[in-house]
């Protein structure tokens, strides 16, 4: 951008003219946004598909205690409403212990009688905690869906960068028009 100032008038202000010249990096840097915004929106709806497919192929639906019951688990809250009553769950079946809380090893029941399995030095035969293992399942699933919830919001995050991008790039091809017409 060049400024010419012109001698003044007597009794005026001087006057400014402003030469703009079309700038190729504005034009390269411009389509460069509209395209990389292009593919980033691109990118975020093909994440959101190919994360509903996803979860879709596996017809879970949230059970009759879940926050919101009955819902097929596809989209981000039904798959926290599903991942929070797996949780639930399970630390209803381990009284309110998480995995790390436990004991790896339990003494061995009889399940006729109830009571403690003893080896011949009299000691308690013990056994790995199924409870405590069951938290690795339990784990693993919650995992998966809190994977999924991030899925999904990368996508979005994808394409609202893609069309923040291609915006900026109609906003700049469109300044660099209008700079070239005032020109």
């Amino acid at each position: 951008m060049s400024t010419q100032v012109t001698e003044p008038r007597t009794g005026t202000a001087p006057q400014v003219e402003l030469k703009l010249r079309p700038n190729l990096l504005f034009t390269i840097v411009a389509i460069g946004a509209i395209v990389v915004g292009a593919f980033s929106a691109l990118g975020g709806i093909g994440g959101a598909i190919y994360t509903y497919q996803t979860a879709a192929v596996e017809n879970i639906v949230t059970p009759d205690d879940a926050v919101i019951p009955g819902i097929d688990v596809r989209g981000p809250i039904s798959m926290w409403v599903q991942s929070d009553i797996i949780t639930s769950h399970q630390l209803a079946g381990t009284d309110g212990l998480r995995y790390a809380e436990m004991e790896r090893v339990v003494p061995q029941i009889d399940e006729a009688t109830g009571e403690v399995v003893l080896d011949e030095a009299g000691e308690p035969v013990m056994v790995p905690n199924e409870a405590r293992m069951s938290w690795i399942t339990a784990t693993s699933l919650t995992s998966v869906l809190a994977l999924g919830i991030l899925s999904y919001a990368f996508s979005a995050f994808a394409f609202v960068v893609g069309l923040t991008l291609v915006g900026l790039g109609l906003v700049v091809l469109k300044l660099r028009r209008d700079a070239v017409a005032f020109a």
